[in-house]
């Protein structure tokens, strides 16, 4: 007799991939690539935007608009491993820039939102081999 579990042998290849990644996917294969976070409510048109612009660019971002401290939501955020987290602050709304951290907390620096746009794209079709 013949026995094929299809689903369950996707079930438990998800699971080998988030239990050998530690939950850490790379950025081409996790369900939020980027999170758009504002330093005060003075920014969120601001950061709403970024996240809609990178939303139009095909890459899958959100904005988090929580009244919490920087430092908790840059915490929480890390915590849930995503890859890239991108800040806006006063200095970066005059100068229409975002500011980038990676999941490993580097600190990247502020640049201009076409620039991270084109990591972002070029990042995830070398790894899915349409670059």
């Amino acid at each position: 007799m013949l026995h094929r579990a299809i689903l369950g042998s996707l079930e438990r290849f998800i699971g080998i991939l988030i239990e050998n990644s530690a939950g850490a996917l790379p950025l081409w294969l996790a369900p939020v690539q980027a999170i758009v976070l504002n330093i005060s409510e003075k920014q969120s048109d601001y950061a709403e935007h970024v996240a809609n612009t990178l939303r139009r660019k095909g890459l899958r971002a959100e904005a988090d608009l929580r009244n919490e401290k920087i430092t908790y939501k840059i915490r929480d955020h890390s915590l849930n491993k995503l890859p890239y987290q991108i800040v806006v602050g006063d200095k970066e709304v005059a100068a229409n820039l975002v500011a980038v951290r990676t999941r490993g907390g580097q600190d990247l620096g502020q640049m201009p939102l076409e620039a991270l746009i084109e990591r972002l794209l070029s990042e995830v079709a070398a790894r899915s081999g349409t670059a």
